[in-house]
């Protein structure tokens, strides 16, 4: 899916990356659907392990910035966006995945950002989230397009605040 997306992922196709028949590929899911979210559900579980760890991490903001900004990452997720566009089960699925996922970014940073919401310049912790959210995944993107007009910047501010909320 990173590499040529999700529309060039074929039962066939995973057969031969795997070198297995195709045969067994359905034998396993049915409908490419119920790999499609196989797979969503192994990412989406492997998400939660990480929020997890970032709130035991010593710069949480850090973390929740790193992993919200990893390239690879934000890449397979509009590869799996745009599958949603085209497959009601999933785009539920997903649905649910990022409302689950942005309340526990809410509670990761809730706590951190009590106290430190002049530092905020009175924005709401929501806001922030949904802000430093969508900051990352266009940076992301932009970087996967070959964008850098105003990435330095963008991240050095970001970083800056991210130290500043983490003293």
């Amino acid at each position: 899916m990173r590499e040529q997306g999700y529309a060039a992922v074929t039962s066939r196709a995973l057969a031969a990356k795997a070198g297995l028949k195709p045969q067994l590929v359905h034998y396993y899911f049915r409908t490419m659907d119920d790999l499609f979210l196989a797979l969503w559900h192994r990412r989406a579980d492997s998400l939660y392990k990480r929020q997890d760890d970032i709130l035991k991490s010593t710069k949480p903001l850090k973390a929740l910035w790193d992993l919200t900004s990893d390239p690879q990452d934000v890449v397979l997720s509009y590869e799996f966006v745009a599958l949603a566009n085209h497959r009601k089960n999933i785009r539920a699925e997903i649905a649910e995945f990022g409302d689950r996922y942005r309340e526990r970014q809410m509670k990761i940073l809730t706590g951190l950002l009590k106290k430190k919401r002049d530092a905020l310049g009175g924005w709401p912790v929501m806001m922030s989230v949904m802000v430093l959210d969508s900051l990352a995944r266009v940076l992301a993107v932009e970087d996967a397009l070959g964008m850098k007009v105003g990435h330095a910047k963008a991240r050095g501010a970001v970083g800056r605040l991210i130290k500043q909320l983490e003293r």
